[in-house]
């Protein structure tokens, strides 16, 4: 038996751009949950062709892309004989955003999704956004771009649309302060001593969600929740001060806002991506989902607490880019990228993340190349040259 409400009249067409990833496999869920509510016209994924070959099938989708040229003659085989067009490359990742849709999923991560859902705001196609590139590195533009083409922008991580459902519609001018929630990830009660000599698996351990490695790992850092800081000050349209984090590691009460008035509203739920998810796909419908309910009762306890900024100097590196603004967040956003990916790699430590990455900042803030990106090409450029940048400290570090 379908949990799914009744359907629609019509089916909302979604195109879902990183469908492989965890995002994308919580999308398929509530979709599939939900029949006869969606259309998916299109998915693509960065390189796992026979993944995306299996969601293109489940869903119906009409059109799959691939990032990874390499991967299409594997693509092409996995979908012989479904109907199912394909393509790779660049130009196919932006075909399979703009296509008609009611809605496109932005869920490729890293900067490697901002250009095909940049293109999907500028094809004038609403945008559930949960890549955090686009605003952290292009948010200026990409919000400019937004308001020109008339497109919403629906937040669909998880602290982020808590806070659009606990806004409730409310002016910003009302709100006093905007909290968003930390789980404080597994180092969260580990000595300063204990968390630099962590190893990528136990920085992997994540208590509470279930997350690709980079958003993991930026997760033990606490670098993930000023990179959401940065996100929300570009969605909510709200100024930097009004902006602050609370570790909460229950991780239930999701985000919150306090009102002139001295009310509170907050969003909550279990830890489950299908939530927010199902939240933005129905919007402004809702559609029911297999999430485990809350019991508040159960739970019996939530706790809260100041995040520790001296053992987790990545969320303070992140506020100071965050009230610098600028191209600051995105040259903080490139070099953590870089460095996450070198802490995986096992070529520099965990707490060399927050330092590399504060060091490349104040590197590029002595020569004055902080101003903001006029437009997604130049905000792209200057990650580029931040990567190059970040690499060579990189080869310092290691060597």
């Amino acid at each position: 038996m379908s949990l799914a409400l009744a359907p629609a009249a019509e089916p909302k067409k979604l195109n879902i751009l990183g469908a492989t990833g965890s995002i994308g496999r919580s999308a398929e869920a509530v979709i599939l949950g939900a029949p006869g509510r969606f259309e998916v016209g299109t998915v693509a994924s960065g390189r796992d062709a026979k993944n995306l070959a299996r969601v293109a099938k489940s869903l119906g989708a009409r059109f799959a892309a691939v990032a990874d040229p390499a991967s299409y003659s594997e693509l092409k085989a996995e979908l012989s004989g479904s109907g199912i067009e394909c393509g790779a490359g660049p130009e196919a990742m932006v075909q399979a955003a703009v296509r008609p849709a009611d809605l496109v999923v932005g869920a490729i991560a890293g900067a490697a999704g901002v250009k095909p859902t940049y293109a999907a705001v500028e094809a004038g196609l609403d945008v559930a956004l949960a890549n955090k590139e686009c605003l952290v590195c292009a948010g200026d533009a990409f919000m400019r771009a937004a308001r020109r083409k008339g497109v919403r922008v629906l937040p669909m991580d998880s602290e982020h649309n808590a806070i659009f459902q606990a806004l409730g519609g409310e002016p910003i001018e009302n709100v006093e302060t905007m909290w968003l929630t930390a789980s404080g990830g597994p180092f969260r009660t580990w000595s300063a001593e204990a968390i630099a000599a962590a190893a990528p698996e136990q920085a992997l351990a994540h208590p509470n969600w279930a997350m690709g490695p980079k958003v993991t790992i930026d997760s033990a850092s606490l670098m993930n929740k000023g990179l959401e800081l940065i996100e929300a000050l570009h969605i909510f349209a709200i100024p930097a001060e009004k902006l602050d984090v609370l570790v909460h590691p229950q991780s239930i009460v999701h985000g919150m806002v306090s009102f002139a008035d001295g009310a509170v509203t907050a969003g909550m739920a279990n830890p489950d991506m299908k939530a927010p998810i199902a939240h933005c796909l129905a919007w402004p419908e809702r559609v029911a989902t297999s999430v485990r309910r809350l019991d508040l009762g159960a739970i019996g306890t939530l706790t809260f607490e100041k995040p520790d900024l001296d053992r987790f100097p990545a969320l303070r590196v992140a506020m100071a880019a965050l009230r610098a603004g600028g191209a600051m967040p995105t040259i903080l956003n490139a070099a953590n990228e870089i460095m996450v990916a070198a802490f995986l790699n096992k070529k520099i430590g965990f707490n060399d993340i927050a330092r590399e990455v504060e060091a490349v900042c104040d590197d590029f803030a002595r020569r004055n190349a902080t101003g903001a990106p006029a437009d997604v090409e130049e905000a792209l450029a200057v990650d580029h040259i931040v990567r190059e940048k970040s690499l060579t400290r990189v080869k310092g570090v290691g060597g």
